[in-house]
């Protein structure tokens, strides 16, 4: 069995897990689990990914040393996204199914370098770790600020003459939710767990708020005239033995709407 090194006192500062803007969940002051967000880059923020990468990257490791020095933790649980299974290259073709074997090609993905680095450093402190990859993420509004996949739909509802043409994954944030409590509690959880519930085009998209919402101005036409992308697929297998059912894509849009109505980003 390989030994498991030990933590250096001194590498890990208790206040760079504030500066890194990483959150960790503490149970009467004894850290139990681990959280880190990665950064995602599938929308343009027009900030450099290494503006992104190396913060993800500083704070994660800081999390994970810190549950590497404490003697209750019983696992950690990191969020990552898809992202860092998807991206490889290429197109990929309808029948492809996509699972937790795959990995990006860090040359298109370096959001692989917070992951990869995650994996040696857990290996390493025989940290017990399980990473959630969930895709865009929607569903009701916790914060009372926007967060990217939000901004992207308010920017449907909200004027635009067109919508992009291209696919993604979504999933709902109670299912990512219930993700983490479930990988942190199922003793056999292990490895990466993908979360789609679908790929879906934006015209999907724009066809499932038409429906839900009749009387919206929605955009009516596609922002370029490029052939659409491929489908490809996700397997759920692995995620629903955490038990995950999937909310469906257009019960999410539902809760999206009525969570940005509800906080004054958008007036019905």
């Amino acid at each position: 069995m390989e030994s498991c090194s030990s933590v250096d006192s001194e590498e890990f500062e208790p206040e760079a897990l504030v500066d890194s803007g990483v959150a960790h969940r503490q149970d009467n002051s004894k850290v139990k689990t681990g959280l880190e967000e990665a950064h995602r880059g599938w929308f343009n923020s027009g900030v450099d990914s290494l503006e992104l990468i190396n913060p993800a990257l500083k704070g994660t490791l800081n999390v994970l040393g810190s549950c590497a020095k404490s003697p209750t933790v019983k696992r950690v649980v990191l969020t990552s996204s898809t992202a860092a299974v998807e991206c490889i290259g290429r197109p990929r073709t309808p029948n492809e199914i996509t699972d937790e074997t795959w990995f990006s090609d860090p040359e298109f993905c370096k959001e692989n370098k917070v992951q990869d680095a995650a994996w040696k450093f857990a290996k390493e402190k025989c940290i017990d770790m399980v990473v959630i990859n969930p895709s865009i993420v929607i569903g009701p509004l916790l914060q009372p600020t926007l967060n990217a996949s939000s901004a992207a739909i308010l920017e449907l509802i909200n004027g635009s003459q067109t919508y992009p043409n291209v696919s993604y994954g979504w999933i709902n944030v109670k299912d990512v939710a219930n993700a983490h409590i479930q990988a942190y509690e199922i003793p056999s959880a292990s490895g990466r767990y993908c979360l789609v519930e679908r790929i879906a085009h934006y015209s999907e998209v724009v066809k499932i708020l038409h429906e839900l919402y009749p009387s919206f101005q929605l955009p009516r036409k596609v922002a370029d005239d490029k052939p659409y992308i491929p489908f490809h697929q996700v397997s759920q297998e692995k995620a629903k033995t955490l038990g995950i059912d999937f909310i469906s894509l257009e019960e999410g849009l539902k809760e999206i709407v009525e969570s940005l109505t509800e906080k004054k980003f958008f007036g019905m």
